[in-house]
């Protein structure tokens, strides 16, 4: 049994970084029996992963067609933005009054580094150094419950903006800064630290409902 339940989380695992990273773009058909072979597992532990991506909802189960990676939509997108902005403006405005001198060094020096990736290219640089900044945040508040469900809502959130990139050229306009989160947080502001993200994230909302 625990075996089983190991190989289940090595092929949840696998397939969840192949769609993260659009090696599964969304509405790809996953063939159970191909991903099994693929992966060297069995069908079961393959079929319990997508049970729990389709929980997830990183996959769609279509009734009598199997699944398929799930579909990346402007409603899909808008509702991711929704849940961003009820769970990441809440998480600002804690810790703004609970982040330590230690925590607040280590975040100013992740927007640092994501503000130079700003000036160059790299989507994919910014966009790593974009998720460590919103999951050192939400690290910080030291809430499992609540990291457990913001780290998979920024998995879909990566994913997105690899999609979103990957037609677009990237520009220091549309990689946008938390510097103002920043100021907030030094200065334990909370409702400033909680209006800093939710400009962000209406800023990003902005720009994506322009796109489509």
């Amino acid at each position: 049994m625990g075996e089983e339940k190991r190989a289940s989380e090595v092929a949840y695992d696998a397939i969840l970084d192949q769609i993260i990273s659009l090696k599964l773009a969304p509405g790809s058909v996953l063939n159970e029996h191909a991903t099994a072979n693929e992966l060297e597992l069995g069908r079961m532990p393959v079929r319990e992963a997508i049970a729990r991506l389709a929980t997830d909802r990183f996959v769609t189960v279509l009734p009598r067609r199997g699944a398929i990676v799930a579909p990346l939509g402007l409603d899909d997108v808008l509702d991711m933005f929704e849940a961003r902005e009820a769970i990441e403006c809440g998480v600002a405005y804690i810790v703004a009054r609970t982040a330590t001198a230690e925590d607040l060094a280590t975040f100013r020096t992740l927007v640092e580094a994501a503000d130079r990736q700003r000036a160059g290219t790299n989507y994919e640089n910014f966009l790593r150094d974009d998720h460590a900044i919103h999951a050192f945040l939400v690290h910080m508040v030291r809430n499992p419950l609540l990291q457990d469900a913001a780290d998979r809502l920024l998995l879909h959130n990566i994913r997105f903006w690899r999609m979103y990139w990957s037609s677009r050229p990237a520009q220091p306009s549309t990689m946008m800064s938390h510097a103002p989160l920043v100021a907030a947080l030094e200065a334990h502001d909370s409702s400033a630290a909680a209006k800093a993200m939710r400009e962000h994230l209406a800023a990003s909302r902005q720009l994506v409902q322009a796109s489509f």
